[in-house]
């Protein structure tokens, strides 16, 4: 297990967000990001994404609290040996959450190699 702070965690989801192209995150409207401990109802899932994906708003959209991307340093950092295994995992974790904003599901990200 790697040990990290929050606050060095939290700097790798920022950087593994600011690897995502500019053409898709100019498209992410209404999230917000958050790093918890881990998961209150499956303390081994990396991320979770709580929200209405853009492929399912219609008209009626509007007013809506923001969707959440969630992710969790603790199953994270257990599963990883050195900081780069935390930084690589970390930038799929949040690509991962954040195509299912997109409305891209777990089998099609799996056929694209990010599962």
């Amino acid at each position: 297990m790697v040990e990290l702070s929050r606050r060095r965690f939290e700097e790798l989801v920022s950087d593994a967000l600011d690897s995502i192209p500019d053409e898709l995150t100019s498209l992410i409207d209404n999230v917000v990001i958050t790093v918890w401990d881990e998961s209150p109802s499956d303390p081994g899932l990396l991320g979770l994404y709580d929200g209405i994906p853009l492929t399912e708003r219609g008209d009626g959209y509007a007013g809506v609290l923001p969707d959440q991307v969630f992710i969790f340093q603790r199953p994270i950092c257990a599963m990883c040996a050195t900081e780069d295994e935390v930084v690589e995992e970390v930038r799929i974790t949040v690509v991962h959450e954040i195509a299912h904003y997109f409305g891209i599901d777990d089998d099609r990200l799996h056929e694209l190699g990010w599962g």
